[in-house]
């Protein structure tokens, strides 16, 4: 039986990945207790030999406003509702203070921790699916996060995560354009399709799904994945952040372990994402989540039943298994 594998993507974003729903200025204390949880999950990371793939919104790895107008897009989106815009809503920010918006020295730290890649979210945290939303714009954009963290950090960014997961045909054609060579797609449940088009009964068949069995075989073959115009890899489970006085915090870390037992019983792959700014509320509680998690994955690992593997990793690993066939 050959060995299974383990993706871990994270969507690096912070405030710019919820500008459009939250006051900045309440999640002040918020966003400094996510700041503090990103070195030390970095440490576990490297403590538990896990690779991971951090999807980092291109604004975040500007130092400051005047950067981030340096980096700026060519092309400028025009969302017919201004609200989508981070462009639109960052100049009417620059007034007030920046915490939760640029963190260069986090995404140094990432650059420098073995086995991290450091990936796109896109530069402005890009909707691709709103009114409004052009090819044009959005290849600008994914542009100009290559062009940050380049010449910022001396990356070459090879993997992308859409923002809200919105995405659609013609999109993959754009992000090869640009130079990507993977990018991370939901799971193939009803309840996954076209997140910009949310609904009550989606979100509750995918709670649900955290907790029981309500879609499809989570894991699959590297190999049978579609790579073209470029590497699909779809996700298996988001896990979620710890509630307090929840009866289901248990539950959601033991049906991610189980559904890690079966990649390994059926030698697949199996993709596991989050936000880390969830980590912000309770955060002590979260990354003791976290450590109890990769303590099994370790495990499994030590055992030769498991792999960890970037995005980056699953793209060189596809190509060599459709080489071989």
């Amino acid at each position: 039986m050959s060995k299974a594998d383990l993706i871990i993507s994270l969507d690096f974003e912070l405030h710019w990945g919820r500008f459009d729903k939250y006051d900045l200025r309440d999640y002040q204390e918020y966003y400094t207790n996510a700041l503090d949880c990103l070195p030390r999950i970095l440490d576990l990371f490297e403590r538990y030999s896990i690779r991971a793939t951090w999807a980092t919104v291109g604004m975040l790895m500007a130092e400051n406003w005047e950067e981030w107008h340096e980096y700026a897009p060519e092309i400028q989106p025009d969302f017919c509702e201004k609200k989508y815009s981070a462009v639109e809503w960052g100049r009417q920010q620059m007034k007030n203070g920046s915490l939760g918006l640029f963190a260069p020295e986090m995404v140094n730290r990432i650059r420098l921790t073995p086995g991290q890649e450091l990936a796109s979210h896109t530069f402005s945290h890009f909707f691709t699916a709103v009114q409004g939303s052009t090819l044009s714009a959005f290849e600008s954009d994914l542009r100009a996060c290559r062009t940050i963290a380049k010449s910022k950090y001396g990356v070459d960014l090879e993997s992308l995560v859409f923002p809200r997961n919105q995405y659609y045909p013609e999109v993959f054609n754009v992000a090869a354009k640009a130079g990507f060579s993977a990018v991370r797609t939901n799971p193939s449940d009803w309840f996954w399709k076209e997140t910009a088009h949310e609904s009550l009964l989606k979100k509750i068949f995918r709670t649900g799904d955290t907790l029981f069995p309500l879609g499809k075989n989570t894991c699959f073959n590297l190999g049978d994945l579609e790579s073209e115009p470029i590497l699909q890899l779809p996700s298996s489970r988001l896990l979620r952040p710890y509630r307090k006085g929840s009866i289901f915090n248990g539950r959601r870390i033991s049906r991610i372990k189980g559904e890690l037992e079966n990649a390994c019983i059926e030698g697949k792959c199996y993709h596991l994402w989050w936000h880390p700014h969830n980590f912000g509320h309770f955060p002590e509680e979260n990354l003791a989540i976290l450590e109890d998690l990769l303590i099994f994955i370790h495990e499994l690992m030590g055992s030769n039943r498991l792999q960890s593997i970037s995005m980056k990793d699953a793209s060189a690993l596809n190509q060599k298994i459709n080489l071989e066939k």
